[in-house]
């Protein structure tokens, strides 16, 4: 039995998203919501676009990485245990324009995310051909965790704080809007952790909770915030980075900077992130002298078909 066999596969597969860290280049754990296929020899199989394609440069540099599945939104789960994989990934450097090798992936997201299938009408082709120029990720499960259900966990007591001190810390918005987030930090090994945890600002930082099976060091760490609806839209995600300390009151991560890739939810933001995609695609093609591969639509439509196949299927029992 591989590692992966110990954990609950009807909760890893129900989820629709998990959290995914690597470590960056100066060693800070970044995580980020995305999709992920449990396959049948005990690995996992997650895909990145080259326009974003900075996990898949770590995995290259550091291949340690760690998934947590949390966030039940859309997976019928109740109660929700969570489920932490900690392992190895691997990268190819190799541009798939086509669903060949992750077939079953593309079916359940096109299954699970129906407004993706718009994406491949062909008004919108010149527009999102970047979306289907991937690089597969394979993680090879080391560890795995069972935690309680987030409703389950208590509270932590926050000191008080003089008014306002703590609205001024990076990424007071971006927490202040969900109840939970994704602490991502590094064990005594250095290897990356997370955990699900509730911020409690302070004037120094934001105090987190962390399972007593999660054992973190001080040091870079960060907080992901994401949120999406049950059919995978309406998609937002937000990163504060920052250090992990020790203080009288326990666990803070003071930040530092704020990420949004996707933007704050602007409508302006999307001509914005277009613009961006582009050129990531372009420069990362331009950099290992490659030409832009040509997107086999037919193979993503039929994928297409049959995961809106499914997706009637489910709601018509």
């Amino acid at each position: 039995m591989t590692v992966l066999g110990s954990a609950p596969h009807e909760v890893l597969d129900a989820y629709r998203t998990c959290e995914f860290v690597t470590l960056g280049k100066d060693g800070t754990p970044l995580a980020w919501p995305t999709a992920v296929e449990r396959r049948d020899d005990g690995t996992l199989l997650l895909t990145t676009s080259i326009a974003f394609a900075q996990k898949a440069l770590n995995v290259r540099r550091d291949g340690r990485v760690g998934l947590l599945f949390s966030d039940p939104t859309g997976s019928g789960l109740d109660p929700a245990p969570q489920v932490f994989v900690g392992g190895r990934a691997q990268c190819p450097d190799a541009v798939t324009a086509s669903p060949r090798g992750a077939e079953e992936y593309w079916r359940r997201l096109f299954e699970r995310q129906p407004h993706s299938r718009a994406y491949l009408t062909r008004p919108m082709r010149p527009v999102m051909s970047w979306y289907y120029l991937r690089l597969l990720i394979t993680v090879e499960p080391e560890r795995v965790l069972v935690r309680p259900p987030m409703a389950e966990l208590p509270d932590l007591p926050v000191p008080a704080a003089p008014a306002g001190a703590a609205a001024a810390l990076p990424g007071a918005a971006q927490l202040a809007g969900l109840p939970t987030a994704v602490l991502a930090a590094r064990d005594a090994s250095g290897a990356p952790v997370l955990a699900r945890t509730r911020p409690r600002p302070t004037a120094a930082g934001y105090l987190v909770g962390v399972p007593a099976d999660c054992a973190v060091e001080p040091g870079p760490a960060s907080l992901l915030v994401h949120r999406h609806d049950e059919r995978l839209d309406r998609m937002y995600n937000a990163l504060v980075r920052g250090e992990l300390r020790r203080s009288a009151a326990g666990w803070m991560v003071v930040p530092s900077t704020v990420v949004e890739p996707m933007g704050s939810g602007r409508a302006s933001d999307a001509l914005k992130v277009l613009r961006h995609t582009w050129r990531s695609t372009d420069r990362y093609l331009a950099r290992r002298g490659l030409r832009r591969p040509k997107v086999q639509w037919d193979r993503f439509r039929a994928l297409a078909e049959q995961g809106k196949e499914r997706e009637q299927a489910r709601a018509g029992r």
